[in-house]
């Protein structure tokens, strides 16, 4: 015979309490006592209690679900965040739904639709470039979401991210700070991503500012790939050498190390030959040789808060709508003076990152 299944009843019997006191901690915990909870988990846990989640849906009209969607897995940036965010959500009791969109609004729109069918509780999404469908979809079901990646304190709906302009113009900035004129970047496809074509308009605002520009030849947007970072280097690094640039703003780590490969193929030695700024400060940013400066983003906090301004929004509680994260710079080896010899980047080196600190470090 089938052994009979743990009810609510088992639990309510075994922790002395009620049904109704059950259903309160599963469905809204902040509602009881911690004692009572504790002591609620605590028979859950002995008994083996599996609660339904279809009938707590029923009865709270919450599923605990929140959903993400992002561009795509092949990411370390993205990895890390989805990891840090499932790991707080898993903290507050809610579930993760997981999808990609491929960097196209039209599949992203579908894929929040497909979850609004299953009753997602919120909805968390990768920058701010969306459909109109998806806009009407969050605004007539009333799902609470989230833009992450992004700063925009003047939208109605809430953000978490860095400013990339401003830190790409900071990027730029301590390259034109460090003597160099003839600066080149390797961008992402802004294509629907305005996280990238931010980062490219802070790059030319820096060189405006300085009286400079960014030539045709020296732009190139490329996938999120090593394979094509390469080949955006060969394409920059294919003019006769007095033409090539004398650093590059890289729209991202992974970008910047498919530059770094390419540079070593060609013999080139970096930062003596080529300084080349990376975004986001990856993890082997910092184990490479040369290690790479870059705009460290700190991706953990900001999926994290993503899903705090969620949890709260959903229990009542007050929240900020737009929060900024601190983007700021992380001076390495592979940046120096342009066409430094060996002995004049060891012997400057600690002061051009003294002098980027004081100029740059702190201010958001």
């Amino acid at each position: 015979m089938k052994p009979k299944s743990v009810g609510i009843r088992d639990v309510a019997k075994h922790a002395g309490v009620s049904t109704a006191s059950i259903s309160r901690t599963l469905n809204n915990p902040e509602s009881v006592s911690s004692e009572l909870r504790m002591r609620i988990d605590a028979a859950i846990a002995e008994l083996g209690y599996i609660p339904d989640a279809a009938a707590r849906a029923l009865s709270s009209r919450r599923t605990r679900t929140i959903g993400a969607i992002i561009p795509t897995v092949d990411n370390a940036m993205f990895a890390r965040g989805i990891e840090a965010l499932q790991s707080y959500l898993s903290l507050q009791g809610y579930l993760l739904l997981l999808a990609t969109s491929g960097y196209d609004p039209e599949t992203e729109a579908r894929q929040a639709q497909n979850m609004a069918s299953r009753g997602v509780d919120g909805l968390i999404l990768r920058g701010d470039t969306h459909t109109d469908a998806l806009r009407r979809l969050l605004a007539a079901q009333q799902i609470p979401f989230i833009n992450v990646g992004v700063y925009h304190p003047d939208k109605p709906y809430a953000s978490v991210g860095g400013d990339n302009g401003a830190a790409a113009w900071r990027a730029c900035r301590y390259l034109i700070e460090l003597g160099h004129r003839r600066i080149g970047m390797v961008a992402a496809l802004t294509r629907n991503n305005d996280r990238a074509a931010a980062r490219v308009a802070g790059v030319r605002r820096a060189l405006a500012e300085s009286g400079l520009a960014l030539r045709a030849s020296w732009y190139i947007e490329v996938p999120y790939h090593l394979d094509d970072a390469r080949q955006g280097a060969r394409r920059l690094l294919s003019s006769p050498r007095e033409d090539w640039p004398t650093a590059v703003v890289c729209g991202n780590d992974v970008i910047a190390y498919g530059v770094l490969l390419e540079a070593e193929r060609r013999g080139l030695k970096v930062p003596d030959e080529l300084s080349v700024m990376g975004f986001d400060d990856l993890e082997w940013s910092r184990h490479l040789r040369p290690s790479l400066t870059t705009m460290h983003v700190p991706t953990d906090e900001v999926w994290s808060r993503a899903g705090e301004y969620l949890v709260n929004a959903l229990s009542g509680r007050q929240t900020t709508l737009h929060h900024e994260v601190d983007v700021h710079l992380v001076v390495r080896e592979s940046t120096a003076r342009p066409w430094a010899s060996g002995a004049a980047h060891s012997a400057g080196s600690d002061m051009d990152a003294q002098t980027t600190q004081e100029i740059f470090h702190g201010d958001g």
